[in-house]
C-alpha cells in the first residue's frame, strides 16, 4: 500500500483540530476526514468517523493494524508540519 496524494486543509479556528486531511492510497482509493488534532501529548490524527445511536463514536475506515496506522499517521503528520512551514 502506498499513499500516493495527501491534501491538507488547515483549520484557523482557535481549538484542538488543527486540519482535515484527505489521503489517496495507490492513486485509486480516498479517504476523506481524517483529523489532525493537538493533544496532550502532541498531535495525533483520528479516522473519519460517525455518531451511533446511543452518543459513541466509531470510525467508518480505519487501519487494520498498529503498524499501518503509524505509517499513515507519520506521513500525515510530517505534510501537516511542512505545512506550516516546521519540520520537528
Amino acid at each position: 500500500m502506498q499513499i500516493t496524494d495527501v491534501r491538507i486543509r488547515k483549520i484557523d479556528k482557535e481549538g484542538k483540530m488543527k486540519a482535515v486531511v484527505s489521503i489517496t492510497i495507490d492513486e485509486e482509493f480516498v479517504v476523506h476526514d481524517i483529523k489532525v488534532i493537538e493533544g496532550e501529548k502532541g498531535l495525533f490524527i483520528a479516522m473519519p468517523s460517525r455518531r451511533t445511536a446511543d452518543g459513541e463514536y466509531r470510525d467508518i475506515a480505519h487501519p487494520i493494524n498498529s503498524l499501518t496506522r503509524e505509517r499513515i499517521q507519520q506521513l500525515i503528520l510530517q505534510r501537516y508540519k511542512e505545512s506550516l512551514g516546521t519540520e520537528e
